[in-house]
């Protein structure tokens, strides 16, 4: 077992106070939003090795992968990567690729010398991205859309308390609304997508989501009777006339309670809104934006990915696979994720299936693997090596009886 250091990523929309607060520290002051487990190049951790020296995780597995990974990750790197994700403000509401469309769009870029870092990059990598998250705190997001027969009633409202709000005038923004419904009663889904994010569209003009947010603001009985338009309000506080406000009319509300879970394959519309949670993906950044972000949208490219189709939201059920443990097992090959909740002095053994990283998430606990035994605080890792997690199980014990939980992510059993 090595020890990590992890890096966290200070996005905009991070929280300045949920990471620190499970750590037991005093907050930076800054906004935290991820907290990165693993060797992505985007930011890998640092591996404490026997010796005591600090190592990038990526070259620690460069140095022996046969020991590190085993023969079930042969790309040389970690299929999977772990955050522990904290958000006080709405993410960009977004989509990932299917691998072909990743390895196709990646090639594309690379041939046309698109610097990898360059803002309007699409593809960083030429992996897919699927993820789950499992919420640690009460756990808010938008993910996939709704049926278009309901969403057009919203519209429909919408677009008729627009016109009553302009003394029975019809303004642009009240036709768009209007037209949008009519799409949606058709099960056009894609039309109303793309129709909100092109930028020459109403939706694009400067003051046009201005004009939705403050006629929900003004007839508050509409977002009471209708959850979408709750939450389009809800995201119009941080972003007040971007788009991606009335996108949200489109998307399933998801709130979370702690131990539930949610996975999003390849195609999804999501956006996280707000609270806590343990993140397992695998090893891409690959992203198409759709709004509540001022970063490159390539919406052509985004419209080529979204499934449009709505779908039940794809919560993950938890599978006990033992005394105090469950197992979340999405329908991903990358990764599985354990959770061990310990409330004694007894030994919990988890059966981790190849190279796995496991975080403590609340209180103190040992973890002994292949001879080496680690006692790890709220917040700290280990990444656990293939050859050692084929030696035995994983023994996890919460420090001085007090409760703990450990989280694993390793991976999925064939």
């Amino acid at each position: 077992m090595h020890v990590l250091k992890p890096v966290i990523r200070d996005y905009a929309w991070g929280s300045p106070t949920l990471l620190a607060d499970l750590q037991g520290r005093e907050p930076t002051g800054r906004p935290e939003a991820e907290l990165w487990l693993g060797d992505h190049p985007g930011a890998p951790c640092v591996a404490v090795v026997r010796d005591g020296a600090h190592v990038g995780l990526d070259e620690v597995v460069a140095a022996d992968p046969e020991h590190c990974l085993g023969p079930a990750a042969p790309e040389g790197r970690l299929p999977f990567l772990m955050k522990l994700l904290a958000a006080s403000a709405p993410l960009s509401i977004q989509a990932h690729p299917t691998l072909e469309q990743a390895r196709a769009g990646h090639a594309a870029e690379e041939a046309a010398g698109v610097p990898v870092d360059a803002p309007e990059r699409n593809y960083k990598d030429a992996n897919h991205k699927p993820e789950m998250l499992l919420a640690l705190t009460p756990f808010a997001a938008m993910c996939g859309f709704r049926s278009p027969e309901v969403s057009s009633d919203s519209f429909e409202a919408l677009a008729r308390a627009l016109t009553e709000r302009a003394d029975g005038d019809t303004s642009a923004v009240a036709v768009a609304a209007a037209r949008i419904s009519q799409a949606l009663a058709a099960g056009d889904l894609e039309d109303a997508f793309t129709s909100i994010l092109d930028p020459d569209s109403v939706w694009g003009a400067p003051g046009a989501v201005a004009q939705v947010v403050d006629v929900l603001r003004a007839a508050p009985d509409l977002a009471e009777r209708d959850p979408s338009l709750a939450t389009a309000l809800e995201v119009a506080q941080h972003h007040p006339d971007d788009p991606g406000v009335v996108v949200a009319i489109l998307l399933n509300r998801v709130d979370l309670a702690p131990g539930q879970a949610i996975h999003l394959p390849a195609g999804n519309v999501h956006a996280y809104l707000h609270g806590l949670g343990v993140e397992v993906m695998a090893a891409s950044d690959n992203v198409l934006r759709g709004g509540l972000t001022p970063k490159h949208m390539d919406v052509p490219e985004l419209r080529r990915v979204v499934t449009f189709e709505a779908l039940p939201v794809p919560s993950t059920e938890p599978e006990r696979v033992a005394d105090s443990v469950v197992a979340f097992r999405p329908p991903f090959e990358e990764f599985e994720l354990l959770q061990a909740t310990l409330e004694d002095d007894a030994v919990h053994g988890l059966d981790v299936h190849g190279p796995g990283i496991a975080v403590v998430t609340r209180g103190t606990a040992s973890l002994a693997l292949a001879g080496q035994e680690i006692e790890l605080g709220p917040g700290e890792a280990v990444f656990l090596p293939a050859a050692e997690t084929a030696s035995g199980p994983l023994a996890v014990r919460a420090a001085a009886g007090a409760p703990a939980t450990v989280h694993v992510a390793g991976l999925p059993r064939g």
